[in-house]
This record gives C-alpha cells, structure tokens and sequence, in this order.
C-alpha cells in the first residue's frame, strides 16, 4: 500500500514538474534569442508601425523614405495624437506622409492585429512589413497572422531593445496564452 501512494506521489509530481520544465526552457529561448530586423533591402507592399515602444516610428519612417513599402499603417494611435504632431515625430515631409495611414481603434495586440487585417484588405496587400520591438514581435506576429487574408506574407522588422527579465517573462506568458487561445478557437 505504501508503495502505491509513493508511485502516486511520483506520479503527481511528474505531471506538474514536466510542464513547469517544459515552460522554463521554452522562456530561456524565448528571452535567449530575439527576433531582429527584417533582411536589408526587403520590400514589402505596406508596413505596420505598433505604437507603444522606442524606435518604432522611427524605423517605420526609415521603411518609408527608403522604399521598402509602398504605404504605412501606424495602428494604436493615442486619439489625442494630431497627425500633424505625428508627422513631425516622424520627421517625414508632408507628401510623404500622405502615405501614412493613422489606426486610433487599437489599445492592444489583438485590437491592433484586427486593424491590420482590415487594412491589407482594403489596400490587396500580398507581403507585410511589421514594425514592433524584439520582445513583442512574436505574439504580435501570431496575432495578425491568425487574421490576415490567404496568402499574405508577414515580415517581422523587429527593433532591437532592452528589456528587464520580468518584462520579457510578462511578453512571453502573453504569448503562450494567445497561442493557446488560437489553438483552442482553431479546432
């Protein structure tokens, strides 16, 4: 009888101990190897800027003056945000930013991943440029990709930042339940 409830105990343990492991080394590669910038030269039919971290307008701007997309989507855009300030912000010329559009509807991932649908929709893009920091660029990418129309190709254009360790663990438990949530919405 003994025996028995040790096996049992043995047994519990495992199924909590495995899962925990399985967690534990999926963060150290999830914080070990970030996504970087999309490959020099790259073109894309359009590009999204995320708002809400360092560099991003900056690199979405950089994408625009040199080519690599033909228009812009800046989604989350605070609705107390002037397009003009924006633009200035972005220090893009007037004309050119004539080939940006502002998203005000997004306030977070999934939100900003429905704007960008509906955007490459309405604009028949087939390849997609995502501008987002490192530590979001993955579950930002599973989001839209779970929403985008058939055949469109997204890229990650990931800028390189600095984030604290509970920062990235707060990224990657996010990314495991909107993984999960996609799975389960899937089947």
């Amino acid at each position: 009888m003994l025996r028995r409830i040790r096996l049992g105990w043995r047994a519990v343990a495992l199924l909590i101990l495995v899962p925990l492991a399985g967690i534990g080394v999926g963060f150290l590669l999830f914080a070990a190897v970030l996504p970087g910038p999309a490959p020099a030269g790259l073109v894309t039919d359009g590009a999204v800027v995320l708002t809400g971290g360092t560099g991003r307008l900056a690199r979405g701007a950089e994408v625009l003056r040199a080519g690599l997309a033909g228009r812009l989507l800046v989604s989350g855009v605070d609705r107390r945000v002037r397009a003009e300030e924006l633009r200035r912000a972005m220090g893009l010329s007037p004309e050119r930013f004539r080939r940006v559009d502002l998203g005000f509807a997004a306030e977070n991932t999934r939100a900003n991943a429905e704007e960008v649908a509906e955007w490459v929709a309405a604009h028949r893009f087939r390849s997609v440029r995502l501008v987002t920091s490192d530590f979001h660029a993955r579950r930002a990418r599973l989001e839209i990709a779970a929403r985008l129309p058939e055949g469109v190709t997204l890229v990650i254009d990931a800028v390189p930042s600095n984030p604290d360790l509970p920062r990235l663990w707060r990224e990657y438990l996010k990314y495991l339940a909107a993984r999960g949530r996609l799975l389960l919405l899937a089947a």
